[in-house]
């Protein structure tokens, strides 16, 4: 799982039969500090998140599994909404 923060919505009229139903939010990588770290993408929606929330998502297999999609074109899919995070410094290990 990767954490990350919607920062919009993305509405597609005509796509593959697959993904009919499902919300897709554009979702941006975030690291343990909150701060972004990568490009953003498109991810389907499988709790309702909203724009701004700080999410937790999953890629490849792991994602078609949450959606309950296994033979969808799906990359990467929002898995949970983040209430709260805490992070111990001291026990991550530096590079």
């Amino acid at each position: 799982m990767l954490l990350g923060r919607v920062v919009g919505t993305l509405v597609a009229t005509r796509k593959d039969d697959s993904l009919i139903g499902s919300k897709l939010m554009i979702t941006q990588p975030l690291d343990l500090d909150y701060n972004p770290i990568g490009d953003s993408f498109v991810a389907v929606d499988t709790v309702g998140a909203g724009i701004g929330e700080v999410i937790i998502y999953a890629e490849g297999t792991a994602s078609r599994n949450a959606a309950r999609k296994h033979d969808a074109a799906i990359d990467a899919a929002i898995i949970g909404i983040v209430d709260n995070m805490d992070v111990y410094r001291d026990l991550i290990e530096e590079d």
